[in-house]
């Protein structure tokens, strides 16, 4: 949520700040803005609309200047509007912030900056001026002794006309710093400024850091300097690029064989010796469905009981959850703010805690007593499609280590080829029912959860209402909404629940629904009952969700694209939810 940047060095800021948020945008993109500091003043320019669109009307690269900040907006106080795009700047335009999260209190603190002009409707902007009130010729103090003052969550960036630093800070909110020769970089993620360095040091929470051109100070929440060292990132600029393809979300499902390849390598552990009583698997979105088709695959092979929450939940049921359970987190991004806070109880009842993160040391990651990095590379679509995938191979491996049991992996990759060689045919399938309004997504014991991920997938980027149900649950109010406009897609691979499937296909028959089919190839029986079907190879039983995720992908990507849908940053959604 909310992409920030910031430079300090001896180039022209705000050219190598655009092209930083431009990396961030998928994290926000409702308005964007940009500061720059020089001969003791500031210059700032913003607006709402995406990156390029607000580039072409304020010309970003003339401002002036060899220090700056930008920021790219995700709203959640105030609008998306001219007025509120960040960055927001203090009463007498000294300073200037930056600020990623939510100000609990900030009705309390405006309340003490009576008389000071505010010029936005977001609790971001009372920083500025909080900062300005405390601003003794220190900026790192006045920064500090403000925060002391909030409740909420931030990842904060500031300057001021002074502009021989930039001062940062962050609770619940990412942050990182990019360590360059002779300049230095911040960023919500490396994508800021990973084609300029690899090293970079993370903040943790209630850290702040002052960074000037050639040093770097970080101190804790008592002003106590400490002392880091920068780690290495692992990829380059050229795996979040597009590569020739239209959409980012594209190239990720093709990426998905070589990040089956890739995550079946992955070493998995547990952080504890004995087998746990139950395992919690507690995750949002993608990432929880990922969960679902863990809780099937651990229960079935290794008898140990599992229950699946979503996290924004799983606080508020006063869980009962102790020393011999294991809490597994899942997360793509490793910030996400539900699943770091149901973490933290987790572990002050005493449990064991396993994170399954895809960014290296998130926060997630380092809070967790283990974490498994999944192989997915950077994800830059905000529908998840490859970190799905790859959170799914780590389950499957769980599984197997808590079992014994063990799963033929090496055979998907090329079974996912197979699928995408038959992308003409599901984007044929796409311009039959694209204009629907409404979709149902069926499925049994391992398929309902994908049939959920394929419902969320149509949601999230072509903005139809589609709903996912276990199958044997429709007769129990969905069936009601059938008819000859509203397409359902079964889920049917022949698996033991086959013939079910097939019954509740005939019930959608017999009510003049259409039906599109995930189903295993050459099957005869399946065409009898479906008008569109999309085939897959077949493999065991329990693979089966690595396989049907796939044309569910395709199906929602082409169905949005005909559409005209804005698929890499669909409306209302960022990647990265950093605010409960």
């Amino acid at each position: 949520m909310c992409g920030i940047a910031g430079y300090i060095g001896k180039k022209k800021a705000a050219e190598l700040l655009l092209k930083s948020i431009k990396n961030l945008e998928y994290r926000g993109y409702d308005s964007v803005g940009m500061v720059t500091s020089s001969e003791g003043k500031i210059h700032i320019r913003k607006g709402a609309g995406k990156v390029d669109e607000v580039n072409a009307k304020l010309d970003f690269p003339s401002m002036p200047g060899t220090v700056g900040i930008a920021h790219t907006r995700w709203a959640t106080h105030g609008k998306p509007s001219d007025r509120n795009a960040h960055p927001h700047i203090s009463y007498s335009g000294k300073i200037a912030i930056a600020h990623n999260g939510i100000i609990e209190n900030y009705l309390e603190l405006k309340e003490s900056l009576q008389g000071i002009e505010f010029k936005s409707d977001t609790d971001s902007e009372v920083l500025a001026h909080l900062i300005e009130k405390n601003y003794q010729g220190n900026l790192l103090k006045a920064v500090q002794l403000s925060l002391k003052m909030v409740i909420g969550t931030y990842a904060i960036c500031v300057i001021n006309t002074n502009s021989e630093e930039i001062v940062v800070a962050r609770n619940g909110s990412p942050l990182a710093i990019g360590i360059g020769k002779g300049e230095n970089f911040v960023g919500s993620d490396v994508s800021a400024f990973v084609a300029h360095t690899k090293k970079v040091i993370y903040l943790n929470d209630f850290e702040s850091a002052e960074i000037r051109t050639n040093s770097v100070s970080i101190f804790n929440n008592e002003g106590k300097k400490i002392s880091r060292e920068p780690k290495t990132i692992d990829w380059d600029i050229e795996k979040a690029q597009k590569g020739g393809y239209k959409h980012f979300m594209l190239k990720e499902i093709h990426e998905q064989p070589q990040v089956v390849r890739d995550s079946i390598s992955i070493p998995v552990f547990f952080p504890m010796k004995e087998r746990p009583s139950r395992i919690f698997i507690v995750a949002c979105g993608t990432a929880g469905y990922a969960g679902l088709v863990g809780k099937y695959i651990i229960e079935k092979s290794a008898r140990i009981p599992v229950e699946v929450a979503y996290a924004s939940e799983f606080r508020y049921a006063e869980p009962i959850i102790g020393k011999d359970d294991l809490f597994i987190a899942i997360s793509q991004s490793g910030e996400t703010a539900d699943t770091l806070a149901a973490l933290r109880l987790a572990k002050q009842k005493g449990a064991h805690t396993l994170a399954i993160i895809n960014v290296m040391d998130s926060t997630i990651a380092r809070e967790s007593d283990a974490v498994i990095y999944t192989r997915a590379g950077p994800e830059i679509g905000v529908a998840s499609t490859k970190a799905f995938i790859s959170q799914l191979v780590v389950l499957y491996k769980l599984a197997a280590e808590l079992s014994g049991k063990k799963y033929d992996l090496t055979t998907i990759p090329q079974k996912i080829d197979a699928i995408l060689s038959q992308e003409e045919k599901i984007k044929e399938t796409a311009k039959k029912y694209f204009l629907a309004h409404n979709f149902l997504y069926i499925g049994r014991n391992l398929n309902f959860p994908i049939a959920l991920e394929g419902a969320l997938k149509l949601k999230e980027i072509s903005y139809i209402h589609a709903e996912g149900y276990a199958s044997g649950e429709m007769k129990h109010g969905p069936i009601a909404l059938v008819s000859d406009e509203v397409p359902t897609v079964a889920i049917a691979p022949r698996d033991s629940t086959y013939s079910k499937i097939v019954s509740n296909m005939q019930e959608i028959k017999a009510r003049n629904g259409k039906i599109i089919a995930v189903a295993s190839e050459k099957d005869g029986e399946i065409a009898k009952h479906a008008d569109d079907i999309l085939p897959i190879p077949t493999t065991e039983e329990d693979l089966y969700p690595l396989l049907t995720v796939v044309p569910l992908q395709l199906l929602a990507y082409y169905i949005a694209d005909l559409r005209e849908c804005d698929i890499d940053k669909p409306r209302n959604l960022a990647k990265s939810v950093t605010v409960e």
